[in-house]
């Protein structure tokens, strides 16, 4: 089963613009993920319209961080890119004529719904900042180009 990456990606995106100074144009990005800039401008609208990112034209335009990245969470972020339902596994009639079929949605439906709490809480914890400083954390300790820290799509990162 093929996953969604949006949130991986987007947050990749998110943590290299803090720390680039200066606008990414959507072509930078696009490069930064091996995508289509059409992609990058349709996942990135969303981020805009929350207002954690704001986007410019012209020759010195791009993208560029619009929030504090100690008020906006992983949740935060996973709600603005429209990301899919947090699990691919569900019931296969939600009115099913059958008893064991009744039983067998009430166990997974439960099931599903404490993971998905915890999964929700878990994201609403973490904001941006905690990421951000752990990846400068880890530039520090793991001796990585800094480069990288800036949104360098030639450095690792």
């Amino acid at each position: 089963m093929r996953t969604d990456s949006r949130l991986s990606r987007v947050l990749h995106v998110l943590l290299h613009m803090a720390r680039h100074d200066g606008p990414l144009t959507s072509e930078h990005i696009a490069k930064m993920l091996d995508t289509n800039p059409v992609v990058v401008r349709r996942t990135m609208a969303g981020l805009r319209e929350a207002g954690y990112v704001t986007s410019g034209a012209g020759k010195h335009g791009g993208w560029s961080m619009a929030c504090d990245l100690r008020s906006v969470t992983l949740l935060d972020i996973h709600r603005a890119v429209g990301g899919p339902h947090l699990f691919a596994i569900g019931v296969d009639n939600e009115h099913p004529g059958c008893a064991v079929e009744k039983v067998v949605n009430q166990a997974l439906g439960e099931a599903l719904q404490r993971a998905q709490a915890i999964l929700i809480e878990s994201l609403g914890n973490v904001v941006l900042a905690d990421l951000a400083q752990q990846f400068d954390q880890l530039c520090v300790d793991g001796g990585w180009d800094i480069a990288a820290r800036h949104g360098n799509s030639n450095a690792k990162g």
